[in-house]
């Protein structure tokens, strides 16, 4: 079983950044991909990006260029390194795992609001 949890969220002015964290626990070693998802009020939860085991990454178009998202040299922290935020990246922001069974494993969420 894994367990998550998220930290970093918080307010900040548009143009800012911001660093989120997904802390993993349990039984890391089964991990196949974690990723980072957002939804907003009113909107469906969409893909922010995600990364492979092994440290292949892929981002949703609205975030291409300004979010990262990366790994510490253990692998059970990820990363998601936001850039130029925008009003509209404005949402609570949901880690995720996925393992070798195709279990996939939600974080608490963590708030995120881009004022003007």
């Amino acid at each position: 079983q894994v367990q998550l949890v998220e930290s970093g969220g918080g307010l900040v002015q548009a143009g800012g950044s911001l660093r989120l964290s997904c802390a993993a626990s349990g039984s890391i070693f089964s991990i196949n991909t974690m990723g980072w998802y957002r939804q907003a009020p009113g909107k469906q939860r969409e893909l922010v990006a995600a990364i492979t085991r092994g440290g292949v990454t892929n981002y949703g178009d609205s975030v291409k260029g300004r979010f990262t998202m990366f790994r510490d040299s253990i692998g059970n922290t990820v990363y998601l390194q936001m850039n130029s935020l925008k009003p509209e990246d404005t949402a609570v922001y949901y880690c995720n795992a996925l393992n070798q069974l195709g279990r996939l494993v939600w974080g608490q969420g963590t708030q995120v609001t881009v004022s003007q």
